[in-house]
């Protein structure tokens, strides 16, 4: 039984430009944590990720809408996830803040996250394993579906998930091969353009054959010159993604992605304000066959199925750590395999949770297997780091959602 429930706010200052972007400049990696303890001696740890300031208001939403869970057995929340969540996202005290969207729908990340890392951890599972283990309408159980009805009734997702059971056996060899990464810390936007090229040099070696950019710069030549120069440094095959973080005009997209077509990006990520769905439809279609990639600033599984209905986005960058959690990535991910799109998570747990959940999308849902964003920042906070090597994510293998913190 949960007994108590905890939040902490912790924070993590980054050095030399780590993690710096067009418009954070400079971040201070945070976490919301939310803490569900048992009468076992279990706690369920959730986290929701921000960039420092704010962080302690997700906390306070963390408390007042975590709080009906505390004396109720894990099991039989899970059981019923669906409808949990939905009682948590539509609570008439808070739901005006959002709805299903800011701080609020941060906390119900953080919440549904440490449900499912007790659940997890309950069972004596990793994530990964608890989730395949599932029957599919056990799994069904776990997912709010409303609102998408015209798009994925409940019959629909649970069929979804029925068909790829004949075909799991074909890809459990992920779980020892691993799965591929791609190295977001080699170009961050206040790197010069010396050390781009050497930590591009550097990915090369350990073994990634795929990295990102930061651009998004006032001075698009600045942008332009940088993105050449990774293309150069690493060669014609490695994949180059260039991330904008939603800094430019539909009119300069089009300009920029011209200029840039002949490095080759493999996609285009956050080119426009992340509530322009038109524009990213238009863009999309003015620029194929460059593709356009977003996630990491769409709110929720309505929002997500608005930018797939529109045909405005190639990649889903949906983030457990940004949506409303575990129970919410699942949903998206499954609306994506209903659209025929592909599901490459941005990692606001640096791939910590996303390790098990990529798995249990190309395992169970069938999705794509292309490869898990790594960002190595704050490996020493955890206690079960993500372990990769070679470019590889290894399958990890501790109960619960590897999301323990020192």
């Amino acid at each position: 039984m949960i007994t108590k429930l905890t939040v902490s706010d912790r924070r993590f200052p980054l050095e030399d430009g780590a993690g710096a972007d067009s418009i954070h400049t400079q971040p201070v990696y945070a976490y919301a944590v939310c803490e569900l303890h048992t009468d076992a001696g279990a706690t369920g740890i959730g986290l929701a990720f921000t960039l420092g300031r704010g962080n302690d208001l997700v906390c306070q939403a963390i408390t007042a809408l975590a709080e009906p869970l505390v004396g109720r057995d894990i099991d039989a929340v899970m059981s019923d996830f669906g409808n949990v969540f939905r009682s948590i996202a539509d609570n008439q005290h808070y739901r005006w803040l959002g709805p299903h969207k800011g701080v609020v729908h941060l906390a119900l990340a953080a919440i549904s996250n440490a449900c499912f890392d007790l659940w997890a951890k309950h069972r004596g599972v990793p994530l990964w394993k608890l989730l395949l283990d599932l029957s599919p309408q056990a799994m069904l159980a776990t997912l709010d579906l409303s609102n998408l009805e015209a798009v994925l009734s409940a019959d629909e997702a649970l069929a979804l998930i029925k068909a790829e059971l004949p075909n799991r056996s074909l890809r459990l060899s992920v779980l020892e091969s691993g799965y591929p990464g791609y190295d977001t810390s080699v170009g961050w936007f206040n790197y010069d353009d010396e050390t781009i090229k050497g930590n591009a040099k550097r990915a090369i070696e350990q073994g990634f054959d795929a990295m990102k950019l930061k651009v998004g710069s006032r001075d698009i030549e600045r942008d332009i010159r940088r993105a050449y120069l990774i293309r150069e440094t690493v060669g014609a095959d490695a994949r180059i993604m260039l991330d904008v973080n939603q800094q430019w005009s539909l009119p300069t997209a089009l300009q920029m992605c011209q200029k840039l077509e002949a490095m080759r990006p493999f996609w285009i990520e956050e080119p426009l304000h992340p509530d322009d769905i038109l524009g990213h439809q238009t863009l999309a279609r003015a620029i194929y066959p460059i593709q356009v990639a977003l996630g990491e600033h769409v709110a929720n599984r309505i929002q997500f199925k608005n930018f797939m209905q529109a045909g405005a986005a190639a990649f889903i960058q949906v983030d457990c750590t940004r949506v409303g959690g575990v129970s919410e990535f699942l949903t998206v991910s499954l609306l994506a395999k209903k659209f025929g799109l592909k599901v490459v998570p941005h990692v606001g747990d640096m791939g910590q949770i996303h390790q098990h959940l990529v798995l249990v999308n190309h395992i169970a849902f069938g999705l794509e297997k292309i490869f898990l964003e790594y960002i190595p920042h704050l490996r020493e906070h955890f206690i079960h780091p993500a372990k990769v090597e070679s470019g590889v994510y290894h399958t990890p293998h501790e109960p619960g959602s590897s999301s323990d913190l020192n």
